[in-house]
């Protein structure tokens, strides 16, 4: 747990921990209250709200943990912290003008939710356009919605398999990654330089290629085979990874570089500026 990070808005500081295990980013509760209530009593602030939120039934208090954090005298003190969606329930209870572009946007992805489970066409729609947005290639888009397919294939056959989601599906899909790039989710991550970010975000074209054979291989393997334990699916997935960590090597061989890159989504969309730069 590295609890010594801080985020800086508007010239105010919130005091953070990242959690690499569960990938999770926690936050100083006062600090949050503190930003979003110009308040110089945070702690009173926030000592009143968590026993109205108690009178009021909410559970969030109770979900609350603490973390040792560096206080204004330099030492470590425990104080209250919360996950992301911890601190954006906490924000809905505060009012504040500077809590309110958070509100609105809760309730705007609360009602685009909603959409699309009604038409999840749109869930698509709105992945093309995030994609194409943050500076992705259409090409690349093609390949990741692609995947996304493969991956839901996947998914739905764990689940058939009795498969747990969570940590066995985090499991599983590690011994895949490891056994097709030679690396796990973790050290893949750390290579590319990231945290909570999406792994299959920040792949090239080829790494998303060789990724989705490993799950599509995997996914086959386990429809022939009907694997009935964790242990014999976790047999079937090292052997789907294995088919596209062959392929790998091979491409490898004929190019004489690498295919596993430490570049991730902000390289790729530097190129594509660079190249739109080069044209005008």
């Amino acid at each position: 747990m590295d609890n010594n990070n801080l985020k800086i808005f508007e010239d105010k500081r919130i005091r953070t921990a990242w959690d690499e295990e569960n990938e999770k980013w926690y936050f100083s509760i006062v600090d949050v209250v503190a930003v979003l209530t110009d308040t110089d009593r945070p702690r009173k602030y926030w000592s009143d709200l968590k026993a109205k939120l108690i009178a009021e039934g909410s559970e969030l208090s109770e979900k609350i943990g603490q973390l040792k954090m560096i206080a204004e005298d330099g030492k470590k003190r425990l104080t209250d912290v919360g996950d992301t969606e911890q601190i954006l329930r906490l924000i809905q209870s505060i009012p504040s003008p500077k809590a309110e572009p958070f509100k609105m946007w809760l309730a705007q992805v609360g009602s685009e939710r909603i959409d699309e489970t009604i038409d999840p066409e749109l869930a698509i729609d709105r992945a093309l356009e995030t994609y194409l947005r943050k500076g992705y290639s259409r090409e690349w888009i093609n390949q990741r919605l692609q995947a996304l397919q493969v991956r839901k294939e996947l998914t739905d056959e764990w689940q058939n398999r009795g498969v747990q989601k969570g940590k066995e599906y985090a499991i599983l899909t590690d011994e895949i990654t490891r056994a097709w790039s030679g690396l796990s989710t973790r050290q893949y991550k750390n290579k590319k330089g990231l945290t909570k970010e999406n792994l299959r975000d920040n792949m090239s074209t080829l790494e998303l290629v060789l990724n989705m054979l490993a799950e599509a291989t995997t996914t086959e393997i386990s429809k022939e085979e009907v694997p009935q334990t964790f242990v014999e699916n976790l047999e079937v997935a090292k052997r789907g990874g294995s088919v596209a960590g062959t392929a790998r090597k091979a491409v490898e061989e004929q190019t004489g570089k690498p295919v596993i890159t430490s570049k991730n989504a902000v390289d790729f969309s530097n190129l594509i500026l660079d190249v739109l730069d080069d044209d005008s």
